[in-house]
């Protein structure tokens, strides 16, 4: 029996007497993404024991992975082949797992032009709150028993069970990349984005925020190289140097960005969601920085502005997160999470009655405990 075995074993024999004992239980692999979600509760099951790929076909597009593999090695192994995980998962520090990755859902700077984490898994293994392995999905794109189950897991936050190993599709590094900066107000970028998206163009990423009082948007295009070029030359702008904007880019979709530093003031960092015709919402505070083409537009505001927000959110068809709170503290009486409708949260407790009937898992972190 080698170490991962050994790892998953006892990670079983633990589920199973958390169960047994109603004990709830903290999954966590590098707890980058502890600030995530309602605070975490339970005693720590950590997953980094649970490390390696244990298949990868660059032929195939296709990689499997051990949930606490750190995601800083699945990219080194993926890069050396030429091929990368497109949706641009968001590390935020140093340490990130694969398992935790798929458990929080969240994507970077390409992901409207691309998917999100979820569109990019085949397959997954889980110990479900009996204790019990269960595998869904599988490690190609036609095997789709099980399919459904294992996306699901995208974004659940541990709720669900523990995920011991996942299948993800990958692909290539595309052939050529360019970043265009135009100045402009807020307005003006949605417009353009908007016109933009209607075009056969090579979009794949952008953002738009004001520094110094004055906006510039920033747009990543990506694709075969006469497909690029041609679109430089057609939109105009100020191209960037390449390995400049790629650090750029790679600390936008770490949060890294000189925008996103907080100090011990009150303003939390809020993620809306919206459609990405949406126009300019009048929340107050500083201008916002807005990525996917307008759908997701980051704001510092109170927690106290939870309520007003929330409405503004609703009213433009999309709903808004807490994502980040302020200093290091919790703000009582305000969810992180926008409210599901009746009759999706009456599913969801329904999953989650079904894989961990105990539960014992990541308790009250997506939904309030009841």
């Amino acid at each position: 029996m080698d170490n991962n075995d050994n790892a998953l074993r006892q990670t079983v024999e633990r589920i199973r007497t958390a169960a047994a004992d109603a004990t709830p239980l903290c999954i966590r692999g590098g707890g980058t993404k502890d600030f995530y979600g309602e605070a975490p509760q339970g005693e720590v099951l950590d997953m980094r024991p649970l490390a390696g790929i244990t298949s990868y076909e660059p032929s195939e597009l296709v990689v499997t992975v051990r949930a606490g593999t750190p995601l800083a090695e699945l990219e080194t192994a993926l890069a050396e082949k030429g091929q990368c995980l497109p949706f641009e998962p968001p590390c935020f520090a140093s340490g990130g797992t694969v398992g935790g990755m798929v458990a929080a859902g969240l994507s970077g700077p390409a992901r409207a032009s691309v998917g999100s984490v979820r569109d990019y898994v085949l397959g997954a293994t889980l110990v479900n709150g009996r204790g019990e392995l269960l595998t869904f999905g599988g490690q190609v794109m036609k095997n789709v028993a099980g399919y459904d189950v294992s996306r699901v897991l995208a974004g659940s936050l541990g709720t669900l069970g523990v995920i011991a190993e996942v299948s993800l599709k990958v692909l290539p590094v595309p052939p050529a990349e360019a970043t265009l900066e135009f100045a402009c107000s807020q307005a003006d970028a949605l417009r353009l984005l908007n016109e933009w998206g209607g075009r056969p163009l090579p979009l794949n990423a952008s953002c738009w925020f004001e520094y110094a009082g004055a906006g510039a948007l920033y747009l990543r295009l990506r694709g075969a190289v006469a497909a690029v070029e041609a679109a430089c030359e057609h939109l105009g702008g100020e191209r960037k140097d390449n390995a400049r904007a790629a650090a750029d880019w790679q600390s936008l979709r770490d949060q890294q960005l000189p925008w996103f530093a907080t100090g011990e003031g009150s303003d939390a960092l809020w993620r809306v969601s919206v459609p990405q015709t949406a126009p300019v919402l009048s929340i107050d505070g500083a201008a916002p920085l807005i990525e996917w083409h307008g759908g997701q537009r980051w704001y510092k505001a109170p927690p106290s502005q939870a309520a007003r927000i929330r409405e503004i959110a609703r009213a433009a068809g999309g709903h808004a997160t807490l994502f980040r709170l302020p200093g290091s503290g919790m703000h009582e009486g305000v969810p992180r999470f926008d409210a599901l409708s009746a009759p999706v949260e009456r599913i969801q407790r329904a999953l989650m009655r079904e894989f961990d009937p105990h539960g014992i898992f990541n308790r009250g972190r997506l939904l309030p405990a009841n």
